[in-house]
Formats: C-alpha cells, sequence, structure tokens
C-alpha cells in the first residue's frame, strides 16, 4: 500500500482548525457546521444567508492565502480522470441526501454531540469510502 503526500502536521493542523471553526460556530450562531447544508441554504434558502456565504468564501479562500504566504498555488494531483470525479460528485451528493447531511455534519458535529444518526451515518459513509477504495483499486485495477 502507497501513501501519497502524507503530510501528519498539515492535516493535524486542518483539523484542528475545521473543529475549532466548528466549535466556533455553534458558539456564536448555534448552527451546526455542516457544508453541505450551509451551501444549500446559502444558495436557495430564504433568510440568515450572509454568515453562510461568509463561511464559504473561508472555506475557498484557502488557496489564495496559500499562494499569498507562499507565492506558489496548491499542488494538487487527482488520479482519477474527469468523468469519474463528476460521478464522484453527483453520487456524494445522493449520499448527502439520503444521508441527511455530509461528513462535516455527522463526522466532525454529530459525532461530538453523541448522536447516534451521526454514527450510523459516519460508519455508513467510511464503510462505502473502504469498499470503494477496495473495489477500484483491486477489483477494476485502477
Amino acid at each position: 500500500m502507497e501513501i501519497v503526500n502524507f503530510t501528519p502536521v498539515a492535516s493535524l493542523f486542518g483539523g484542528v482548525l475545521i473543529g475549532l471553526a466548528a466549535v466556533m460556530l455553534m458558539l456564536v450562531l448555534g448552527r451546526i457546521m455542516g457544508a453541505t447544508g450551509i451551501l444549500a441554504a446559502a444558495i436557495w434558502g430564504e433568510d440568515d444567508r450572509a454568515w453562510r456565504w461568509a463561511i464559504l468564501a473561508g472555506m475557498v479562500s484557502g488557496p489564495a492565502l496559500f499562494l499569498t504566504l507562499t507565492g506558489n498555488w496548491p499542488q494538487i494531483t487527482v488520479p482519477s480522470s474527469t468523468p469519474a470525479l463528476i460521478l464522484g460528485g453527483l453520487l456524494v451528493g445522493v449520499g448527502v441526501s439520503y444521508g441527511s447531511g455530509c461528513t462535516s455534519g455527522h463526522g466532525v458535529c454529530g459525532l461530538a454531540r453523541l448522536s447516534p444518526r451521526s454514527l450510523a451515518a459516519t460508519l455508513t459513509f467510511m464503510l462505502t469510502t473502504g469498499l470503494t477504495v477496495y473495489v477500484t483499486r483491486h477489483v477494476m485495477g485502477g
């Protein structure tokens, strides 16, 4: 098994920032940081949209900050084709709809609240991910 570009310090730092953002959103606004729900309500919601757009702006400004600090865009290598990425995105969207939330809402916030529904959803996410990786790498020969 090959681990590509594993960066434990950067990963830990990113995880801490995500956790801190989730705690601050709950503390300040009493809201759950579910990225998919924030995006959907920012686009289609009728009220309470300003903070959602601020969160989304913060999520996408990371690469710009990286560019400012280092002078280079972050290097991103995706070992999949564009059609596979589109299909994967659509499948994630379906999963988010059926699971009533995404990995950030269930995995970060729901587990922290000891939600049984979030535990079931997160286990489903993780098992499905593991199965998908196994099938694409070992069964399909990708």
